[in-house]
């Protein structure tokens, strides 16, 4: 069975009433079970309900953690190669009815910005672009031959491609891809009115042409103010449920951006508090112990540094969101604001202060690489 055959036998509505409809019985169970929790564990951690037993859920979260991936945290940086897009989407910076300076960075003004993020540590990239004719197969396959011999792992936040397409890329040296259905609910269409993004079915089922196509890792999430955020959140962990049964030698992560002030873009249809973003990192590890779980530098320095231990194992640090913005270069308007400015040797500080080692290279990829 498809995912699109599974997301079809749920709707939206008869989802967020049974989260809303969970009390502290399912929540005590689903903290006290024996095993795996099931989705329906999921709703009641993600519930109302749940947030009475928010400290039980980060005490039980940071000890599945660390039992599971140890006191350690991978960093990685992104590199944005392109604000050039042909979507309107209307929470993105990049979005095509913005009159902003485009730019589309060249293999030689990437290697300037790689000798910048190098001389950080970094040996784990994620590079960004918007959609656009621009910044196609070829750009990648030229982009990944030219920054190869520098990184272990090279991830992309890009498109939605063909599982040919993908094919080729991981065998230029890609490693893993996020791809964010930014939101599972009805309002889909009306935050995108315009561009190949509109196409939800697409979107949806990019994560299968990825698992089909091999990849090593596959990034999920939604973005966070859309819609209810417990029920995209649900329709999320369905979404992986999925394809670690479907796809169980991929390994997979989990992102949690909030919206953010960016030019031209709308204002959060939905508030998260802090609290709940606890909750809602919590909720994830509690019910699966495997997934990555990331948080990038959307978030505050403080809640950032107290939420670290709670579930999370890998961080960005360091980042700039508009091409060329490492070294300078000509300057081009940035996706989003980011709100933790800290440099990354000053994030691996105050994380080998809390008793946590920054590993700035995925090892299981350096390990595949050579056999």
């Amino acid at each position: 069975m498809t995912f699109q055959e599974i997301f079809g036998q749920y709707t939206w509505e008869e989802i967020s009433q049974q989260i809303y409809g969970k009390e502290g019985a399912d929540v005590r169970f689903a903290l006290h079970k024996k095993g795996k929790r099931d989705l329906h564990d999921f709703m009641a951690l993600l519930s109302p309900a749940a947030e009475s037993f928010l400290e039980e859920m980060a005490v039980l979260s940071q000890k599945i953690t660390q039992r599971r991936f140890g006191k350690v945290i991978q960093m990685y940086i992104p590199l944005y190669l392109s604000n050039e897009c042909q979507n309107i989407c209307t929470y993105c910076g990049f979005s095509l009815t913005n009159p902003i300076n485009r730019l589309t960075l060249t293999p030689e003004q990437v290697l300037s910005e790689v000798d910048i993020i190098k001389g950080y540590g970094f040996d784990h990239i994620l590079l960004v672009t918007g959609e656009s004719t621009h910044v196609d197969l070829s750009y990648f396959q030229e982009i990944l031959d030219a920054i190869r011999p520098f990184f272990s792992q090279i991830s992309m936040e890009v498109q939605p491609l063909k599982e040919s397409e993908y094919c080729q890329l991981i065998a230029a040296g890609l490693s893993a891809v996020y791809v964010y259905q930014e939101t599972y609910g009805p309002l889909y269409a009306n935050y995108h009115p315009k561009g190949r993004k509109r196409d939800f079915e697409y979107r949806l089922t990019t994560p299968d042409r990825l698992g089909q196509a091999g990849i090593h890792k596959i990034g999920l999430g939604c973005l966070l103010g859309l819609d209810d955020w417990r029920t995209d959140s649900w329709f999320t962990g369905l979404h992986l449920d999925y394809l670690e049964k479907k796809y169980w030698k991929t390994k997979f992560s989990i992102s949690f951006p909030r919206i953010r002030p960016a030019t031209g873009c709308i204002e959060p249809q939905v508030i998260l508090s802090n609290r709940q973003m606890v909750q809602l990192i919590c909720a994830y590890r509690i019910f699966n112990a495997n997934v990555e779980l990331s948080l990038s530098t959307r978030e505050t320095e403080n809640f950032r540094d107290h939420v670290v231990a709670l579930g999370i194992t890998s961080m960005s640090a360091g980042s700039k969101t508009d091409p060329g913005g490492y070294s300078q270069q000509e300057k081009a308007l940035e996706q989003f604001t980011i709100e933790d400015s800290r440099s990354p040797q000053k994030i691996a500080s105050i994380l080998q202060s809390s008793g946590y080692e920054a590993v700035w290279k995925d090892w299981d990829i350096a390990i595949d690489m050579t056999t």
